[in-house]
């Protein structure tokens, strides 16, 4: 930062301070004066039922209608579904927290019936919370491409390359979705993107009558976060970016894909530490006898796979290779997901096995849903073209990182993808108030540590960086590092971040 912004800012608060307008850490936020354009109020009734998952009592929902294209508010309009959960303290409320969900593809209906309770009483009742499901997500307006159903299963979906390391099945593929998305998916599939997940948010934040809001966002939510905190600096009182991927507006979805080859292998060790651990003799579930077994037994098994497909428990969906390698990356979010793995190796191995497969390995992603993951990562920023090296790309990376196969350097539809304009992502910048907390495992499969510390870097003196000794993905309330979720909830509560960047040992 310049020395005359430095300056400006100091005469500002100095200003602000004389004039008695500045808020006092944990003080309640202003909220009677909404900024922005304005939005009718929201009437809330009880959400639908969410398959698997509990909704907490109190939980709402409603509906928002914003402009398809905010460059003409007064133009056709589209819905998205909201939710909110109020404060169970309401002595203790300060304001509203926005709770993002990742993907691109998350529920945040889901997410606050997944976290609510739990996000509730670490912030001591500080918040009432609220969400959305972005465009094209859950309950708010969709769009279709007519992607084939065998175009559609997660391993088809993602350009995982054949087993001799070929991308032209993964590239004609490609070329068809991208083109049945220019074709089908009109002009609701062009407006899902990060800039109007951000508009719909600042509506959203007026519609429940805050002139601020804080905001925790996971994954690639942490990134939606941080563009509404560049945006609109004014609107966010406290920031939350948990387990982020590299900001740099060049590499936006397309790095993230990339960062998933380097995540997959710092991460793995865990699983083989725990499948060689002698604790899981007496599970049936110790893979070998030795830690660094573990991983040639994998790569063996999948190589198998390719060649000889095994049997499922789905009709006509076999584990394959690629089956077992995407299992494996799903598995690797999280220590939970560790014993499934295993169970699926072990009926993998048995010659008289029949592994079950869990339901996004087992069958097709309905058509919307498949049609929104590409949407966003194509329509955010331009990709390198079909002609730009994928295949040396590929064989380079599967090289590199043979756990992952060479899919996260592979082609996709971005690359065939076509446009009304061309994307012009945020930069992400250290112009800003000082109230960004960052928090980021050691050992993400998904946005590795190397991602966020760009993230840190461009957000300068605005951020703090809690990095956790815990692997997996998503660090606040996911995945048991008692010391992260306390420096979070203390964020929350009391405005407090620690002095310097700070671990959180496992």
């Amino acid at each position: 930062m310049t020395n005359w912004i430095r300056k400006a800012l100091l005469l500002a608060v100095s200003a602000a301070a004389a004039a008695g307008t500045l808020t006092a850490v944990g003080a309640p936020v202003a909220h009677s004066r909404p900024a922005g354009p304005a939005t009718p109020p929201l009437a809330w009734g009880p959400c639908a039922p969410i398959p698997g998952t509990p909704v907490p009592a109190g939980q709402q929902c409603a509906t928002l209608r914003v402009p398809l294209d905010h460059r003409a508010p007064g133009g056709r309009t589209v819905e998205v579904a909201v939710t909110r959960l109020r404060t169970d303290r309401p002595e203790a409320r300060r304001g509203t927290l926005l709770v993002i969900p990742g993907g691109p593809g998350s529920s945040g209906v889901q997410r606050l019936a997944q976290k609510g309770e739990a996000l509730r009483a670490s912030t001591e009742g500080a918040y009432d919370l609220i969400s959305l499901d972005p465009r094209g997500v859950g309950g708010s307006t969709r769009a279709n491409c007519e992607i084939p159903e065998a175009d559609r299963h997660l391993v088809t979906l993602r350009s995982w390359p054949a087993a001799d390391g070929s991308i032209a099945e993964n590239t004609g593929r490609a070329r068809r979705t991208a083109a049945s998305c220019a074709r089908h998916g009109g002009p609701e599939l062009r407006s899902f993107t990060t800039r109007n997940e951000v508009r719909d948010i600042d509506r959203l934040r007026a519609a429940v009558g805050e002139r601020k809001v804080s905001v925790w966002g996971s994954s690639y939510g942490s990134y939606v976060g941080a563009v509404y905190a560049q945006e609109h600096p004014g609107r966010v009182d406290r920031l939350v970016l948990d387990s982020t991927g590299d900001p740099d507006p060049a590499r936006v979805a397309y790095g993230w894909l990339a960062n998933m080859a380097p995540g997959a292998a710092g991460r793995f060790p865990d699983f083989a530490a725990w499948a060689a651990d002698p604790a899981r003799e007496a599970e049936g579930l110790r893979l070998a006898r030795r830690v660094e077994d573990v991983q040639p037994l994998f790569l063996d098994l999948a190589r198998e796979l390719d060649r000889v497909p095994k049997e499922s428990q789905t009709p006509g969906v076999p584990l394959t290779g690629n089956r077992l390698r995407q299992a494996l990356q799903n598995a690797l979010y999280s220590d939970t997901a560790f014993a499934p793995l295993a169970r699926l190796i072990r009926s993998a191995q048995d010659p008289q096995g029949r592994p079950v497969l869990t339901p996004d390995l087992a069958g097709a992603l309905p058509d919307a849903d498949a049609a929104l993951t590409v949407a966003v990562i194509c329509n955010d920023v331009r990709w390198p073209g079909p002609d730009s090296g994928y295949a040396r790309r590929v064989a380079a990376d599967r090289a590199r990182h043979p756990l992952t196969a060479g899919m996260p350097a592979n082609i996709t539809p971005c690359a065939f993808w076509t446009y009304d304009e061309e994307p012009r992502p945020t930069r992400i910048t250290d112009e800003g108030p000082s109230n960004v907390l960052m928090i980021q495992s050691l050992r993400d499969p998904a946005t590795p540590l190397a991602g966020a510390l760009k993230m840190r870097a461009a957000l300068g003196e605005r951020a703090r960086m809690v990095t956790v000794g815990q692997g997996g993905h998503g660090m606040y309330l996911g995945n048991g590092n008692a010391c992260g979720d306390r420096a979070v909830s203390d964020f929350l509560v009391t405005g407090k971040r620690p002095a310097q960047d700070t671990h959180c040992p496992n």
